[in-house]
């Protein structure tokens, strides 16, 4: 059994690390010219991927605020907080296996502070696998 207060000093590390990359995805939709390569689209095209980016923005804002306004309660081991916690874990998880086999980035890592906060990017994602799988599971 793993130490609940350790789970709980990740979960807020977690929270906080998810409102800290929420700048990625600005810094995404400049270095991919979202303005100028979805302008060819049609608007209804083009609303909803924007739509989407906003809805994984939001979603993303609510994993650190719900990380970081109820960690005892997601460490709890309680079914909802399980729940909850494994949902978290794998959503981070199918994101890895997407950037790891369907995505390639290297054509825009034209920097490198592009290279090191996509790399950092992977490393975060990987930490929250592994803390919301352990409060899921471990627990």
């Amino acid at each position: 059994m793993i130490n609940v207060q350790l789970i709980e000093r990740l979960l807020i590390l977690a929270g906080l690390l998810h409102l800290a990359i929420t700048s990625a995805g600005l810094v995404m939709t400049l270095v991919l010219d979202w303005r100028r390569n979805l302008t060819p689209l049609c608007a209804l095209t083009r609303h909803i991927i924007w739509t989407h980016g906003a809805f994984v923005l939001l979603t993303i804002v609510a994993f650190g605020v719900v990380s970081l306004a109820f960690p005892a309660a997601l460490a709890s081991g309680e079914p909802l907080a399980r729940a909850v916690c494994g949902f978290i874990a794998t959503f981070w998880a199918i994101r890895l296996f997407i950037g790891f086999f369907l995505f390639d980035a290297t054509p825009h890592l034209t920097r490198p502070s592009l290279k090191f906060g996509y790399h950092g990017l992977t490393v975060v994602f990987s930490f929250f696998v592994l803390c919301y799988g352990a409060a899921a599971v471990m627990v």
